[in-house]
């Protein structure tokens, strides 16, 4: 091996060679690919196709990634070369050797070093050409750390211009706001929304001068065409109302999905071709409360920490409004086609928002040439502000701008107070008598997210209906209208028996070959939604509409909906109106819920807020009790308030388990405020103390008696023949035990009356060994109310005749199920009688005669007052209670 000495100007020279082919390959690097950028190639692509390729070479590889991923962290600052080029050059010049390509690459690096990035990386020498060319050379934009991102700016413009706006509000032009969905309404409150705009409607809008108002267009569920021609003609019936009423004073802004998604530029073309030319467009889609921020002209969406370019999100890709770019000026030229150059896109920049204040957004928007585009950065609802003000005083001027915007813009502009959310009782909203409806078609990954943390946290309160896309949108129409149907009725149940019920499409997303097919499908999904609302007959005590179509539709369409006042929000950036008089439920409030707004429990949060209060309670626990203790639970009929009392009176004093049993005439006379009141007692008592619905023979009746919050009902088919009694009490308990209630059914029949209804001995049936195993496997039910001689009402003189044998049989059958066995007719039986059903497995008795007999003899003594009336009737039934519930055996058993 030879070892060559060098010496120290050999060293020094090939360093100096060596810095010449680099700083030069450096810049060929950045304008070749600010060359590509030019022509329109995705620059990522371009340079794994070079790097690929014969023509590649290590310096390209090691820094063409720096100006594609726009990351200029300083390997070999830009400055070393400018300084080490010009060694060379001035070298080269003392020898007379021309440089003529390294000079213009040190000239290069000269006009990065002055721009002020030379302690960058050398690879942003490619921000000379950028500036050259107006075009940007980054692939596309990375994602970056939110907190560090917002640090990184400026300190906000220190005065709040709100109150300046404020202060202007006589002077102020109407803001009218063409809102492609409902959810742009999530920043006011105080405002008024139209779904109609007939010149009459607008007329009297604008007559009373208001500072802005809502007009619903729902137009993002349009084909271009439709949306085009649906602006032209508000925007001509707006220009003829306000000549009518001498208010010409307007604004028009066109509030579109802070996603970017919409039609855009098709609706400010069509606004302009009625309203004029504008002197400039203004593109502004902040919106803090969604997570959408504008930072040096890219739009990004907010994921926890981190904010994901727009274009990088599942928002772009839309099957009707798709888009690749997150730079708003490429976005502008990528939806106009080419139509407005990025690189004609003016922009106001937060630099210029928080150093320069109103008065710089004013001069620099007087500034722009009539008919340009401007897009707005913001980060902050202050930055907003800033902006909306500079505007303002742009117009006081006598400029005129076209918005395309979020909702973020609409309350800076009126100098909106952002003010806490709305609860029920902040507008005088109880418990009411029916549940409310909750309705969801969007299909963004949020909403889905959102739906499923909802029935995680809020399945013992909530009911849920999920409509098939695929029967709404492809089947016949014979199916679908059986769908809507089974939807209907289902909720129409659901609701009137108080409980918050979920409509919602099915989760799996159905799209067309094209966008307009993507539309229809849309359509015919929304419809479907907007027929079940339309079908249910009870008053909601709320609705909650999730997403922008479907929020649209269901206002509009199944609740006719022509004005709505905004009253605020039900959760940040989630829009609550109360409907209008002219609506199917005038004053019901309407929670506009966005398909992309909050975090994966935000729909949770708000149903929670708006929701009835169940209780979770278990009569099936109280027999497991029972039978574990050896003893019974006494279930007693009620009819009233008193009596209710009488029986938790006794059951607390005995510190006893006992059920409250309703039968159907007390349910016919009572209705759902007796229901309501055992569930309320109920809850409120000190022992354990359970709901029963007895001899449920309506399927109707059982169906909205599910539906009441009770903990068990009782199936009695026994009435049908042996196969009917099993699918009926079949049918049933499946839905019974879907919502975890326990079940009882009959075998057999017992003769005698009971609230008027009345069993002839002759129709009397024992319950029969041999099919009581079938029954028990076929129905799963939990109790078994056997008929062995047992009667309603009173035995006859001979005494009770029970069929004892029969009963140790049952049981031995039962318990081997894990059935408990009940006994009615309780009332009239000796307590030696009594305690021999208890040893032979009987679990609950049921007690009504001498209860109804204790009440019906305490009248007959006279009383001074209502009152005393009343407190002797619940003395007298509560001593009967309570000697029962010694009977059975279950005093001292309250756990």
């Amino acid at each position: 091996m030879k070892y060559y000495q060098l010496s120290l100007p050999f060293c020094s020279g090939v360093k100096m060679v060596n810095q010449l082919l680099a700083g030069v390959h450096i810049a060929s690097a950045a304008e070749a690919m600010a060359f590509g950028a030019r022509l329109g190639l995705d620059t990522r692509i371009l340079f794994d196709v070079i790097k690929d390729s014969e023509g590649t070479s290590w310096m390209f590889e090691n820094r063409a990634p720096h100006m594609v991923d726009n990351d200029y962290t300083p390997l070999s600052a830009l400055d070393i070369f400018v300084k080490d080029l010009g060694i060379v050059s001035r070298e080269c010049a003392s020898r007379r050797v021309p440089l003529h390509i390294s000079t213009v690459a040190l000239q290069l690096f000269l006009s990065g070093s002055a721009s002020g990035w030379g302690r960058l990386d050398d690879s942003a020498v490619v921000k000379v050409y950028e500036t050259l060319t107006g075009v940007k050379v980054e692939g596309k934009p990375p994602v970056i750390n939110k907190t560090t991102a917002l640090k990184s700016l400026p300190s906000e413009w220190a005065l709040d211009p709100l109150d300046d706006i404020r202060r202007q509000d006589t002077n102020l032009k109407t803001l009218v706001v063409l809102d492609d969905d409902p959810t742009g309404t999530q920043t006011v409150h105080d405002v008024d929304v139209l779904t109609e705009w007939n010149v009459e409607s607008l007329a009297e809008q604008l007559r009373s001068r208001p500072k802005c108002f809502f007009i619903l267009t729902n137009s993002r569920a349009l084909s271009s065409d439709k949306a085009s021609a649906l602006i032209i003609d508000i925007c001509q019936n707006l220009s003829t109302a306000a000549k009518s009423v001498g208010n010409n004073d307007y604004t028009v802004v066109l509030r579109g999905d802070s996603t970017l998604r919409g039609h855009f530029p098709e609706e400010p073309d069509a606004a302009v071709s009625v309203l004029g030319e504008m002197d400039a467009w203004i593109i502004c889609p902040f919106f803090l409360q969604g997570g959408r921020f504008t930072i040096d002209d890219v739009h990004y969406v907010a994921d926890s920490d981190r904010l994901i370019p727009a274009g990088d999100t599942e928002f772009a890709k839309d099957a009707s409004f798709g888009y690749k770019s997150s730079n708003l000026r490429e976005w502008v030229e990528e939806k106009t086609g080419g139509r407005i150059p990025a690189s004609s896109v003016s922009s106001v920049s937060i630099q210029l928002l928080r150093n320069g204040g109103p008065n710089a957004v004013c001069e620099h928007l007087c500034s722009l040439q009539k008919g340009s585009t401007c897009i707005v950065n913001a980060a902050s609802d202050r930055d907003m502000a800033v902006f909306a003000a500079g505007m303002i005083q742009a117009e006081l001027k006598g400029k005129k701008y076209l918005c395309r915007t979020a909702a973020s813009f609409v309350s800076a502009r009126i100098g909106i107070i952002a003010k806490a959310p709305i609860l029920p009782r902040d507008l005088g909203i109880g418990k009411g008598s029916s549940g409310g409806l909750i309705v969801v078609g969007s299909y963004v990954p949020k909403t889905t997210k959102q739906v499923e943390e909802l029935k995680l946290q809020c399945d013992h309160i909530l009911r849920s209906i999920e409509v098939s896309v695929e029967k709404l949108a492809m089947k016949s129409a014979q199916e679908r209208e059986e769908e809507i149907s089974r939807a209907a009725e289902m909720a129409d149940v659901y609701l009137r028996s108080c409980k918050d019920t979920l409509v919602m499409s099915s989760r799996e997303l159905i799209t067309g070959k094209t966008p307009s097919e993507s539309l229809d499908i849309n359509f015919k999904v929304s419809s479907g939604l907007v027929e079940v609302v339309r079908r249910i007959k009870t008053s909601p005590r709320y609705i909650l509409a999730k997403g922008g179509i479907t929020s649209s539709d269901i206002a509009t369409k199944a609740l006719e909906a022509k004005r709505a006042k905004i009253v605020g929000q039900a959760l940040a950036g989630v829009p609550l109106w109360q409907l209008g008089p002219e609506s199917r439920h005038p004053g019901v409030p309407y929670i506009v819920f966005p398909g992309n707004v909050g975090d994966s429990n935000a729909l949770a949060e708000v149903v929670k807020c708006w929701a009835r209060p169940v209780r979770l309670s278990s009569t099936k626990d109280l027999l497991a009790d029972a039978e574990r203790g050896g003893y019974a639970v006494g279930a007693f009929n009620v009819y009233n308030l008193e009596g209710v009392e009488a029986v938790i009176a006794a059951a607390e004093e005995k510190k006893s388990p006992a059920i409250l049993q309703i039968h159907p005439s007390a349910l016919k006379q009572g209705g759902t405020p007796l229901v309501a009141c055992c569930i309320s007692a109920a809850e409120q008592a000190t022992v354990p103390i359970t709901v029963h619905f007895d001899h449920g023979s309506v399927k109707q009746e059982l169906m909205e008696v599910l539906e009441l919050g009770v903990n068990s009902v009782m199936v009695d088919g026994s009435h049908l023949p042996f196969k009917e009694n099993i699918s009926y009490t079949k049918y049933i308990s499946s839905l019974a035990h879907a919502k975890g209630m326990t079940v009882e059914a009959e075998l057999g029949r017992l003769s005698g009356t009971e609230d008027d209804l009345t069993v002839e001995d002759y129709e009397a049936k024992l319950t029969d060994v041999n099919q009581a195993q079938e029954f028990i496997d076929e129905t799963g039910i939990d109790a078994l109310a056997v008929c062995i001689g047992n009667v309603h009402g009173k035995y006859p003189a001979s005494g009770p005749q029970l069929r004892l044998e029969l009963l140790r049989n049952l049981y031995e059958l039962a318990s081997k199920s894990g059935v408990f066995l009940v006994l009615h007719g309780a009332s009239g039986l000796p307590k030696e009688l009594v305690q021999e059903c208890i040893e032979l497995g009987v679990r609950k008795f049921n007690v009504n005669t001498e209860v109804r007999k204790a009440y019906m003899d305490s009248l007959k003594t006279p009383q001074t007052d209502l009152v005393h009336v009343i407190a002797a009737a619940k003395e007298a039934m509560k001593a009967v209670v309570a000697e029962k519930l010694d009977l059975f055996g279950s005093t001292g058993k309250a756990i």
